[in-house]
């Protein structure tokens, strides 16, 4: 859509409520973020909806749109302007010297001003500038803003399908935990079990229930989560998508090197750095006096106040310089000196924000990756053991108490918990990855916002790129497993035998601290004599 067309539909938009639906899907439409609206693959139908239809993405559209016709109110200070003039009055004058002293008069007129700017110390170029830097400003949070709600949505979509699984578990604890006091109620009753086991039975169940509970409403309010960021309900089956491991660095120097160097939001801060130094230079230009050539005539009944004039016209070149103004204008370029180290600063900041974002994804892709395998190996054992506990409490043999029982059925619950969150942190952790990396859109296969200009064409931070802020990242080395299984096999070595009643360990006694010296005696005074 060009300008003018946009002009057109703004000017049918104020008067045509029929038309503000139209106009709305066409400035929607802009977005295109991609050939189909439905995917075979839920997660990115989920994230593309998102795009399209949330109100951030959506304002920080208008925002960029904005921002562009800005730059045309300001341009138009340096084209000619040409303004109509129409009066019609009474004066009345009076001079002692004239006689008579006292004159009324009838005037009215018509007249036309032609004005250009010649020069104004460059105050409406610098202008320009300045804008121009915040129109890139502005599409660059745009940019940001789509790939933070892609992260929001799909952290949503993980969110719904976590809980759903979650609130399975929990049905499942709360039916073991049933079972078990209907079990142990008829024993009771058949006298061949204590009553107070069925109450500790069904004190574990009334947890059961709350922890059922419990995940219900976390299952709600990422429903409801999932509904303000996408605009709809998930569906009543969502699938695990797979893992977005595509194109990730190798280590986590390499990812920050890569988040810094692509991030639209170190690129609008580099932005609104830049039109922080164009607006000193428009705050200078006050310094500088202002010419304009000026051409100006027009015609009526006593013209312009004159008796008898009927038409009169003019061209002058007017220079207008302020020499003094109580020291306002340098005031005013210390402030945006002072601004501009601040937008320094904000850019340093936000880089030491992506950089870490982006160090504690990768690292989360690493550490679930083996955490995945110490917790499907525990949730294994634990089930295995609790149905040993089962099995040997319902023969009744001698050791396997209620209590046992209960302890394995709650550990079982809280090993698949473990595990089932696992899980989906790890395929979250690649998601957060690839929104560090400035890359989740493009590898879901959606198309970036289309705003209708090439943008980024030729854009580099040059100098501009942040200078507190080194792609590094801390290293934290991991634990030896070797030292700790050879401190383990040494405990294991000199612990005493079976059987060996428990001694108190040894513990030193502390050798008691030396009493401090007494206080010095205050000086005796001497007697006078």
């Amino acid at each position: 859509m060009t300008r003018l067309e946009v002009s057109k539909h703004s000017r049918v938009f104020a008067s045509h409520s029929g038309v503000r639906a139209v106009a709305l899907a066409a400035g929607l439409a802009c977005l295109s973020l991609s050939a189909s609206a439905q995917s075979a693959d839920p997660l990115r139908a989920t994230v593309e909806k998102a795009l399209q239809t949330n109100p951030e993405v959506t304002a920080r559209f208008n925002a960029y749109r904005a921002s562009d016709d800005a730059i045309g109110v300001v341009r138009g200070g340096l084209l000619p302007r040409l303004d109509l003039d129409a009066n019609v009055g009474r004066d009345r004058t009076r001079i002692t010297s004239r006689v008579p002293a006292s004159q009324s008069l009838n005037r009215s007129g018509i007249g036309l001003t032609l004005s250009q700017l010649l020069w104004d110390g460059l105050a409406i170029s610098n202008d320009v500038n300045r804008l121009s830097h915040e129109k890139l400003a502005r599409y660059y949070e745009l940019l940001d803003t789509s790939e933070q709600i892609a992260l929001e949505a799909a952290r949503a979509y993980y969110d719904v399908i976590r809980y759903r699984r979650l609130v399975q578990l929990a049905e499942d604890n709360y039916v073991q935990h049933k079972y078990v006091s209907l079990q142990i109620g008829k024993r009771t009753r058949a006298g061949v079990d204590r009553s107070v086991n069925l109450e500790q039975a069904n004190a574990r169940l009334a947890l059961a229930e709350s922890n059922l509970t419990t995940e219900l409403s976390n299952l709600h309010d990422v429903t409801a989560r999932y509904q303000r960021l996408v605009g709809d309900s998930p569906a009543a089956s969502l699938p695990i998508p797979g893992q977005l491991q595509q194109s990730l660095p190798n280590n986590a120097t390499e990812a920050a090197a890569t988040a810094i160097r692509r991030s639209t939001a170190i690129s609008s801060a580099i932005e609104s750095l830049r039109a922080s130094r164009a607006t000193v230079r428009v705050r200078e230009a006050a310094f500088q006096p202002r010419v304009e050539a000026r051409l100006s005539g027009g015609g009526g009944k006593n013209y312009q106040g004159v008796v008898d004039q009927d038409r009169a016209a003019t061209a002058e070149i007017v220079m207008s310089w302020n020499l003094f103004a109580g020291g306002s204008d340098r005031a005013r370029v210390r402030q945006q000196v002072d601004l501009v180290n601040q937008a320094a600063d904000l850019r340093d900041k936000t880089c030491r924000d992506v950089r870490q974002t982006a160090a504690i994804a990768f690292n989360d892709t690493r550490k679930l990756t083996e955490q995945l395998v110490y917790l499907d190996r525990n949730t294994v054992a634990i089930t295995n053991a609790r149905d040993a506990y089962r099995l040997q409490f319902d023969n009744g043999i001698a050791g396997r108490t209620l209590l046992d029982l209960l302890n394995a059925e709650n550990e079982v619950y809280t090993a698949r918990r473990s595990l089932a969150n696992a899980q989906y942190d790890q395929g979250l952790s690649y998601v957060r990855t690839q929104a560090a990396l400035n890359s989740l859109i493009s590898t879901l296969g959606i198309a970036k916002p289309n705003t209708g200009t090439d943008d980024e064409a030729g854009w580099s931070a040059d100098n501009d790129a942040p200078t507190r802020c080194p792609a590094l990242v801390p290293d934290v080395p991991p634990s030896n497993r070797t030292a700790l299984d050879t401190r383990a096999e040494q405990m294991a070595n000199t612990a005493p035998p079976a059987g060996t009643p428990p001694t108190a360990p040894y513990v030193p006694a502390m050798t008691p601290a030396a009493p401090p010296p007494p206080p010095p005696l205050p000086p005796r005074r001497q007697r006078r004599r």
